[in-house]
């Protein structure tokens, strides 16, 4: 049986502080000034070991501060000695409670917990905290990335992402840039590196297997490339349309989504005798392209490529809105405005983009009128609110495509604009289509706002 906690006078000098959560003790000068007049009011919880010592379990930051006020004596409650995962979880409660740990303190917590053995379940549980965060902070600091950036004052999340791109010189400087520069852009440039290098690694992939097969792989042409065509856009010298039989070279073609496929070409088609099909047609593309077009295509293919890697952020928030305890506010009128004035959204929405969304499980394979969202609302008769705003969410996220931007449509800006009352950030691309519906004279009013704070810099 444990010997009852007792209260002692002690020299807070004489006490040990231990491994402690939290780094910075936050000993802001009126911190000790409080103390050097009133002392240390609540007492230091601690233990005393065989050898005498008295080590700190809770108060560190009181015992610090009692240290540099110069206090003689504080009050020390004394209990049986506690296993070190009992005294850093009580220390880690403690602090997240004052909120005065940074993120970084308790990513080191959460490290020191793990390491003893005690699992992100049992961590979450004490602490209060979700178990992804805890595990979120627990992988971050796996890396040395991550702990790079913990110790640079980032964010758990920050971290994560850092130590997700990790060996990736490019991708770092850009994610660092992004985070001093645009932080609220982070899970959209994040996702487009992802993006990016998930189609790099099925380009490499596509391009290896077709080398094996020893086929000749050249360049995409331009247009009208006197060395180079298309099968398809030539004809033979007896005017036939030229075939893939004729091609004697192929090159690679990625779409937005990063599947490949291969183009037929023959390279020296003027040579072989073969003849531009479309040379009579006086809308056909003479010439290379201009600097302009060549400029309007970078800008085309780089804003559908973002909207691809905006679509994954933009579900994944309405995922982790929905796994919330209450509907959104605003749930109702956001619904019944949506099956009003674009009813496009109840009937053409996708059942398994609104189960993801409301974390239903899905069974079966996809098929003709296979609906998840349909299994799920059968088999569950709660929060039938929290499926209904998926339902809307997925029926909007059926209308907008990649080149959406281009295009902005009234239901684009309403969804992307009520998404964004709820808490969601943007991408740059995104909020062309936000910012489409502004009038002209608020637009204008805005520049005048943003001269006047020039100026008056």
């Amino acid at each position: 049986m444990n010997a009852a906690p007792t209260l002692e006078m002690l020299d807070p000098a004489t006490l040990i502080v231990d491994i402690n959560v939290r780094k910075d003790a936050a000993l802001t000068p009126e911190f000790i000034a409080s103390i050097k007049e009133h002392g240390v009011i609540e007492p230091v919880i601690a233990h005393r070991n065989e050898d005498g010592t008295v080590h700190v379990r809770m108060g560190q930051r009181r015992t610090l501060g009692a240290v540099e006020a110069q206090c003689p004596l504080i009050p020390v409650m004394i209990t049986a000695s506690a296993e070190d995962a009992e005294r850093i979880v009580s220390q880690v409660v403690e602090n997240i409670q004052r909120a005065a740990m940074t993120e970084a303190d308790e990513a080191d917590a959460y490290h020191q917990l793990s390491l003893i053995g005690v699992s992100a379940a049992a961590i979450a549980k004490k602490t209060g905290r979700k178990k992804a965060a805890v595990e979120g902070a627990l992988k971050a600091k796996a890396s040395e990335a991550g702990t790079a950036a913990l110790g640079k004052g980032h964010t758990i999340e920050e971290a994560l992402v850092m130590a997700e791109f990790e060996g990736d010189e490019e991708a770092t400087a850009e994610l660092e840039s992004v985070v001093a520069d645009e932080p609220d852009q982070l899970l959209h440039v994040a996702q487009q590196l992802r993006d990016a290098r998930a189609h790099a690694a099925a380009l490499a992939a596509f391009t290896a297997e077709l080398e094996a097969t020893e086929a000749t792989i050249v360049e995409k042409p331009s247009y009208h490339d006197d060395e180079t065509a298309r099968v398809s856009s030539l004809k033979r010298a007896d005017g036939e349309h030229a075939t893939e039989e004729d091609a004697n070279a192929v090159y690679i073609e990625q779409d937005y989504k990063g599947e490949c496929s291969t183009v037929p070409v023959i390279v020296g088609w003027k040579k072989l005798g073969f003849k531009d099909r479309y040379s009579f047609s006086s809308s056909a593309q003479t010439g290379p392209m201009t600097e302009e077009q060549k400029a309007e295509r970078k800008t085309l293919i780089a804003n559908n490529k973002a909207m691809e890697s905006a679509t994954t952020v933009r579900r994944e928030f309405v995922k982790t809105l929905l796994a919330k305890k209450q509907a959104p506010k605003g749930w109702q009128y956001f619904t019944v405005h949506a099956i009003t004035h674009h009813t496009e959204v109840a009937r053409s929405y996708d059942g398994e983009v609104a189960a993801v969304m409301v974390s239903a499980k899905i069974d079966g394979q996809k098929s003709w009128a296979w609906n998840p969202l349909k299994d799920h609302v059968a088999k569950s008769t709660t929060r039938p609110e929290f499926s209904l705003v998926a339902l809307v969410c997925a029926g909007y996220e059926s209308t907008i495509a990649k080149d959406s931007w281009r295009r902005p449509s009234q239901s684009h800006r309403d969804y992307l604009n009520q998404l964004v009352t709820w808490g969601y950030t943007p991408s740059e691309v995104e909020q062309i289509i936000i910012d489409s519906g502004k009038p002209a004279e608020e637009d204008t009013a805005e520049e005048d706002t943003a001269e006047e704070s020039t100026e008056a810099a």
